[in-house]
């Protein structure tokens, strides 16, 4: 019987660190609102990674890790976020194929693009 339980949770171990797959996505944690989800990190005055290239309906989520506010606001104003302070996150689930070049409202050098495909 312990012989099971170790083979069981070795399998999810590896599930969770993805040994044995071919492709390197990350799973979206259980309580997550989609299937797939992108992490953009928010840090010395930069959104990093700069480009992310997603699928359709993933969610792509910003972190504030600077400590000071910033905000995630689309060119086209497709999305917006409220000012982020540090720690703070915002979501948006993106639907629909295309570019979208985003920006900090709060310091407008700041820029960066989600490519979704």
């Amino acid at each position: 019987m312990k012989n099971r339980f170790w083979i069981l949770g070795m399998a999810i171990l590896a599930i969770v660190l993805g040994i044995g797959s071919s492709s390197r996505t990350f799973a979206a944690p259980a309580d997550a609102q989609s299937a797939s989800e992108t992490a953009v990190k928010i840090d010395n005055f930069s959104f990093s990674p700069a480009t992310v290239t997603v699928p359709v309906g993933t969610t792509v989520r910003w972190t504030n890790r600077d400590d000071i506010p910033h905000t995630i606001v689309s060119d086209d104003k497709t999305f917006k976020s409220k000012a982020l302070d540090t720690d703070e996150q915002f979501t948006y689930t993106f639907t629909k194929p295309g570019t979208y070049s985003y920006f900090c409202g709060l310091h407008p050098k700041m820029t960066a693009k989600v490519v979704v495909q």
